[in-house]
């Protein structure tokens, strides 16, 4: 008799993972007001989170072009950023290769943070675009 019971709570606890939605992921700094906000904003609402700390590992050139194939690349940008001044980076063009080199090389010019649910993204601080990734999957 325990084993139907135990197949049973194994079926139960299979399905309840299956029925729970992915983890909201961020990517950003500890030291980045608006990753801070997007954390907090996540937190809020009570949706899983995933952080991944972009001062402590940089990202993944894979990561990039997922955001950059959906956004573009120069969405990536942080232009109005300091790091990007001072770089000099202002009179150049780039492709959206030579931009995902360059993010993947030096962090820093990221617009942070990069949010993503699933097949959805929104780059920066967009209050309205995370609502609305909540949305889609709620």
């Amino acid at each position: 008799m325990a084993w139907p019971r135990l197949t049973v709570v194994r079926a139960g606890a299979a399905a309840a993972r299956a029925e729970r939605p992915p983890p909201v992921q961020v990517f950003g700094r500890r030291d980045s007001a608006d990753t801070r906000k997007a954390l907090r904003f996540f937190r809020e609402r009570r949706a899983e989170l995933s952080f991944v700390d972009l001062g402590v590992r940089a990202p993944a050139p894979t990561e990039l072009r997922r955001f950059s194939s959906r956004l573009g690349a120069g969405a990536l940008l942080d232009r109005d950023g300091r790091a990007y001044r001072q770089a000099g980076l202002g009179h150049m063009r780039m492709t959206d290769d030579e931009i995902i080199d360059r993010l993947a090389a030096e962090p820093r010019f990221l617009r942070l943070p990069l949010v993503r649910l699933g097949a959805k993204v929104v780059v920066g601080p967009d209050e309205h675009g995370w609502a609305d990734l909540l949305g889609a999957e709620g």
